[in-house]
């Protein structure tokens, strides 16, 4: 794909050499003065300090050879050597006509961690935005012709699941699978998600209360972990109930993933990578504790020691994490893995990413990243609860959401309410949801997040709807339009201005590993646009060279929005 800013700066870079100027960096900007130019080059300064002469004399050089290129409408000096640039008609129109929305493929592999659901437990709205800004961060790197595979990484193997066997053992003692002594097939038992849901917060309570319980739990969670004949067998039906409804989730917030791998996965490569790990002298003893000492000369903090063994022999989530990219490495050899979590896990994941660097488990050309987010909280700024007071489920979320956007369907809409207003529930949580920086906090404000107008999903995917029924009724009236012909004002100018922007905002969100230069960038455009509809009739004009722009440019529009509304894993329904 082209991208506009790189031609305009290989346009100066050329003035420069023909100067005798030489400048590492060449780097133009928006032009915070409309009035004097649409973009604006200010390096003047730095070639100043470098060649020691007056930056209005260095400017004036510049300016002039880049006026003899027809590339450019009008070039100015301003203050003591901004350069101020206006593009010509005919060059944006060239590059509008250009297919410049393709990118090409390349071999590197990411690997992207995201979701985090755990087993035996319904998903809340915590786990929202990890599943959020995980699939458009691999739809991000798809369309720019990376390779990727995608894994939620369940917590399926730890105490949650320790304390929900035990409470079934206690409910149901003359199931087969705690009977040791139990030689036959084990037969498939009546566990539901609701059992599930309900067992899981009793037994975590129970066990912060009672001491015994507790401990009991922790004996069960190693028979898991030894795959015990019967635990394991009934961890894997549990599995199963668990998995079928986690999809289901995922699936109506359009998140896909390539694995369902969870620590358990990890398990089997723990012995290999703890022995592995032997051979390179850098497990140290700590209290009985085994460690990876992971401090460096220039930490600003203290960083602790990577727990690796506890001093019982029990493994630590920092050990399955480790062995997670240890068996990574081995089975996918991925050229950079990205973990999407809270922000709150930043310690954690510096422990095992050093760790990992340290031992060579993951090699200094492998990249590890840890891209973590803030927290969505309720329109009070406090954490979402439910009205008396609890975890909100992701489902019921889910469903306000869908309720709040059923009012706002045109009434007269009257086949497929529910399944517009569910994706619209989704469009309304995903853009909100990616519309701050990723690291920041935000509060979700169910009413102001549903509206039509403003910054919000149902803005921008109305919007998208209006577009394709414009060029619809094109179709039906069989007017063609196969390219921009003419630029008729400056409603069309800001428009076209607008799309060029699109390779500079893509590749932004992939090295910041944030959307908001999406969402922000799909809210500028979408503006942008229905400015220039408002202004233009488009259908109804007779200059046919200005109809066809019209409906071209439409056309482009429509077509960025479509991507970048796939890219944030938003479905555009047919009408709303």
């Amino acid at each position: 794909m082209k991208n506009f800013y790189a031609l305009v700066e290989a346009k100066i870079q050329q003035s420069l050499n023909k100067c005798h100027y030489n400048l590492d960096n060449v780097v133009i900007t928006e032009s915070n003065r409309p009035d004097l130019g649409e973009y604006q080059f200010n390096g003047v300064m730095n070639l100043a300090k470098l060649y020691h002469e007056n930056p209005q004399e260095i400017a004036k050089k510049i300016v002039s050879i880049l006026k003899e290129d027809d590339f450019f409408k009008d070039v100015n000096m301003a203050g003591p050597g901004f350069i101020n640039m206006t593009i010509s008609d005919k060059a944006l129109i060239d590059f509008t006509n250009e297919d410049n929305y393709i990118y090409s493929k390349n071999n590197k592999l990411i690997f992207l961690d995201y979701g985090g659901a755990n087993v035996a437990k319904s998903l809340h709205v915590g786990h929202l935005r990890s599943a959020n800004i995980g699939e458009a961060l691999k739809r991000l790197c798809e369309h720019l012709g990376y390779k990727t595979i995608s894994d939620t990484h369940l917590g399926d193997w730890g105490r949650p699941l320790g304390l929900v066997i035990l409470e079934l053992s206690l409910r149901y003692p003359n199931w087969a699978f705690f009977d040791p002594n139990y030689q036959g097939e084990y037969e498939t038992v009546n566990i539901t998600s609701s059992l599930l849901e309900e067992v899981y917060p009793y037994a975590s309570s129970k066990a912060k209360e009672d001491e015994d319980y507790l401990k009991m739990a922790q004996e069960m969670t190693k028979k898991l972990q030894n795959k015990e004949r019967g635990i394991y067998a009934l961890w894997k039906q549990i599995m199963e109930v668990s998995k079928n409804d986690i999809k289901k989730i995922y699936d109506k917030l359009n998140t896909k993933f390539d694995l369902y791998n969870g620590e358990s996965n990890a398990e089997d490569s723990v012995g290999e990578m703890l022995s592995y790990l032997d051979t390179l002298d850098i497990v140290e003893e700590s209290e009985g504790a085994k460690v990876i000492d992971v401090k460096q000369a220039d930490d600003k903090l203290e960083i602790p020691p990577m727990l690796l063994l506890k001093s019982d022999g029990g493994l630590l989530y920092s050990t399955t994490e480790l062995a997670t990219i240890y068996d990574r490495m081995k089975t996918y050899h991925p050229d950079e893995i990205w973990y999407v979590a809270d922000k709150r896990q930043n310690l954690h994941f510096t422990q095992v990413f050093r760790a990992a660097y340290k031992s060579n488990i993951a090699s200094q050309d492998t990249k590890l990243v840890f891209a973590g987010f803030g927290t969505m909280n309720g329109s009070d700024g406090k954490p979402f609860k439910t009205r008396d007071g609890g975890v909100m489920r992701l489902n019921d979320l889910l469903e306000e959401v869908k309720s709040e956007c059923l009012k706002r369907l045109n009434p007269s809409i009257v086949n497929n309410r529910e399944e517009i207003a569910s994706k619209l529930a989704i469009a309304t949580l995903k853009y909100a949801d990616m519309l701050p920086n990723r690291e920041t906090d935000y509060n979700f404000d169910i009413t102001k997040f549903c509206d039509l107008e403003g910054k919000t999903g149902p803005f921008i995917v109305y919007s998208t709807i209006r577009m394709k029924s414009l060029l619809n009724k094109a179709q039906e009236n069989k007017i063609e339009y196969k390219s921009l012909k003419m630029i008729a004002n400056n409603y069309d100018r800001d428009v076209i201005l607008k799309l060029n922007n699109l390779d500079k905002v893509l590749k932004s969100a992939f090295n910041s590993k944030s959307l908001n230069d999406i969402t922000d960038y799909l809210y500028e455009l979408t503006t942008s646009y229905n400015r220039f509809y408002t202004e233009n009739y488009v259908l109804n004009e007779e200059n046919i060279d200005k109809r066809e722009s019209w409906l071209y440019l439409t056309k482009l529009v429509y077509e960025i929005n479509m991507l970048l509304l796939d890219i944030l894993a938003i479905e555009v329904p047919d009408k709303m």
